[in-house]
């Protein structure tokens, strides 16, 4: 009997997965619908099989999650029920997974949870959505809160969206020279050594350099590719894991003009994910939490919890910050100046505003000097490449004149 890995929902929407021997999947879908549970996925049990599985289950499109949201709250608004509100929602839903998240919010409410605890049992969305709906029920202005974390998502996915549109030339640029020299170096390369070989001409050096490079990575490509695939999966595991990930923060903040836009990237979105959980009713501590969790950067998270354990001992946000050694100077004096005034979140917004137009531009600058440092590699890299294999023709023409 094999291993399978079964996801299925109890009676009362409660989710469950976990390891069960079966004959087939089909006996398996049999016997626990016969239980009474609803069975979304029988998977056989394997490490590729698992991470994959692990990370369709766990996507949720951002655009599709912000789309919900405002339905909800419009909803909301129109005075429908939350439980009736959802109903509608699902029914238009066309994601079958996030309509599958949306049916167990649903019944979970209709078990007596709130929505904070429905959505956050789910493991799918983050947690500072979960506790900005935590400090709407708080407060009992769910409608407004809501709001607020949808201005929010706004911001961060039209952001976002700038970042990568930004980076789209760069990459086609990388990816052109890649499949360039790899035309040149399996395809090109190895027919002039068989016309030289045939020739029985004296090779210069350059050139016998570059025709064993060809003829080696035609025979050893297979070889290569498996070794980088079997190598590019472990260093995926690795960067996972939470050492691996830091130590990659730390590498990518020492690379020159792009470590700089990074960490002021983290800086606009904790600022700006902050304001908007503090503007939520939410207490500093929490929101701290909740921020750090939710950041992208290892790194920056470590420094956020570290903040996070000063400012519960009763030290300020801005002297905490500043003790991490991880955030930028001016940001901490703007999160100081909004301390003593008491305008934090608005100034947390101010800092993010600030960081996220200096990105752009930082963005831009270093846009401007790498497009024209890849142009004058691929084309340093080509004539190497063409002039190494053409210069014993040249070299043959110049003889047969003589």
């Amino acid at each position: 009997m094999a291993e399978y890995v079964v996801r299925m929902a109890d009676e009362q929407g409660h989710m469950l997965e976990q390891l069960e021997h079966g004959t087939s999947e089909v006996e398996l879908r049999d016997r626990f619908a016969q239980q009474g549970f609803l069975v979304y996925s029988v998977k056989p049990k394997g490490v590729l099989t698992a991470e994959l599985h692990l990370l369709q289950r766990r996507k949720v499109p951002q655009d599709q999650f912000v789309i919900f949201n405002q339905q909800f709250v419009t909803l909301i608004h129109a005075g429908l029920p939350i439980i009736q509100s959802l109903e509608l929602l699902i029914k238009r839903q066309r994601n079958p997974f996030f309509r599958s998240v949306l049916q167990n919010v649903r019944d979970r409410l209709r078990g007596g949870e709130l929505l904070s605890e429905a959505f956050a049992a789910q493991k799918v969305f983050p947690k500072v959505y979960t506790t900005t709906l935590l400090a709407g029920e708080k407060s009992g202005n769910l409608e407004e809160v809501l709001g607020r974390y949808i201005s929010f998502q706004r911001l961060a996915v039209s952001f976002r969206k700038k970042l990568l549109s930004s980076l789209v030339y760069p990459a086609l640029l990388v990816v052109m020279l890649f499949v360039l020299l790899t035309f040149l170096i399996t395809f090109v390369v190895p027919q002039f050594a068989n016309l030289y070989h045939q020739l029985g001409a004296e090779l210069p050096p350059m050139t016998a350099l570059m025709l064993d490079i060809g003829v080696n990575a035609r025979a050893y490509a297979p070889y290569g590719a498996v070794v980088l695939v079997g190598v590019g999966f472990l260093l995926w595991r690795w960067i996972k894991s939470d050492k691996g990930a830091t130590q990659v923060d730390r590498l990518t903040l020492k690379v020159p003009l792009l470590g700089d836009v990074w960490l002021k990237y983290q800086v606009a979105v904790f600022s700006r994910m902050l304001s908007t959980l503090l503007t939520g009713g939410l207490p500093l501590v929490p929101s701290l939490e909740t921020a750090g969790e939710s950041m992208q950067s290892h790194l920056m998270a470590h420094g956020i919890s570290q903040a996070t354990r000063s400012v519960r001992e009763g030290r300020g946000l801005a002297q905490s910050l500043e003790e991490t050694k991880v955030f930028p100077e001016m940001s901490v004096e703007m999160m100081e100046v909004g301390e003593s005034t008491g305008a934090l979140p608005a100034m947390l917004n101010s800092v993010a505003e600030f960081y996220e137009e200096d990105v752009q531009n930082a963005l831009a600058t270093a846009m401007s000097l790498i497009e024209p440092v890849i142009m004058i590699i691929m084309g340093v890299v080509v004539a190497f490449v063409l002039i190494s294999l053409y210069l014993p023709i040249f070299s043959l023409g110049a003889g047969a004149v003589r």
